[in-house]
């Protein structure tokens, strides 16, 4: 059975269990306020970022927050994001049988990887995840807040939207599939010029405009538009639980990174019933 090892434990985030385990909890529980009440749904879908944790790991806490409930609810993840390391065309999935992580080893969903490499636009592709941090920065918060789940990890290259939207809906699943896009924001702008740039690609999130996302508005852009246009599609609701760049966290603010966390929910009621796609009052 190949496992793919850790390439960013030690630098993204902690390689030592008991020091992981701190981070998380700390990043936890400083975000629970933007965690739901009784009476509002699930989220099918979260958009989180990837840096290292010292600079975004209170953002994507934000999002993971929102999962308050979901272990033993959630039991797949469809992870998705952009390839940083190599340059290729469609959607990149993996070989491995398993992801190994300081809290332990991950199952991938082999058959789900096998039936999305039966599509057109997408294709095994073991080289893209080997450095790849992008997705591995996600698993440690996956693992402390699901507990086990299989992953489908999917990485992006230059793909048109209908072409993702249309993997992410072979994969859709039912409500113990969650759905998880990593992607920063805007890069090494200016702290206000970052501020400016990354509130237009939060109203594009924020109205599942997809196509308003300019290219150097999310390094993710291209899973988020896939994933926008599917959401749109199925009626899905977007809440913003942050946005925030580099220079709120842990960096200066003469060159800053973007980071914005979203969760993606079936429309609800006042009462918690949830709406049907397209209904209004």
């Amino acid at each position: 059975m190949r496992v793919r090892p850790p390439a960013v434990a030690g630098l993204f985030y902690p390689a030592e269990p008991e020091a992981l385990v701190r981070a998380l909890a700390g990043f936890l529980s400083a975000a629970v306020p933007s965690a739901r009440g009784p009476g509002h749904a699930m989220p099918k879908a979260i958009i989180a970022p990837h840096a290292g944790y010292a600079y975004s790991g209170a953002i994507a806490a934000r999002a993971y927050a929102r999962l308050a409930g979901a272990r033993g609810r959630i039991g797949r993840v469809v992870l998705i994001g952009p390839s940083h390391r190599l340059a290729f065309r469609g959607l990149a999935l993996d070989t491995a049988q398993a992801w190994q992580s300081p809290l332990g080893t991950v199952a991938l969903d082999t058959g789900a990887i096998a039936a999305l490499c039966g599509l057109p636009q997408a294709g095994s592709l073991k080289a893209a995840f080997d450095r790849e941090h992008a997705l591995e920065v996600h698993v440690p918060f996956l693992l402390h807040v699901l507990g086990a789940f299989r992953l489908l990890p999917i990485l992006t290259g230059e793909a048109p939207s209908e072409a993702v939207a249309a993997v992410l809906e072979a994969a859709w699943g039912g409500p113990e599939t969650l759905i998880v896009v990593s992607s920063d924001l805007s890069h090494y702008l200016p702290y206000a010029a970052c501020r400016a740039s990354d509130a237009r690609t939060a109203a594009a999130i924020e109205r599942l405009d997809g196509d308003a996302i300019g290219d150097d508005g999310a390094c993710g852009r291209i899973a988020l538009r896939g994933l926008l246009l599917a959401a749109a599609r199925r009626g899905l609701a977007v809440e913003r639980l942050d946005l925030r760049n580099s220079g709120d966290t842990a960096g200066p603010r003469d060159q800053v990174v973007g980071y914005g966390a979203w969760a993606l929910v079936p429309p609800v009621e006042a009462d918690g019933l949830r709406m049907p796609a397209g209904a209004s009052c």
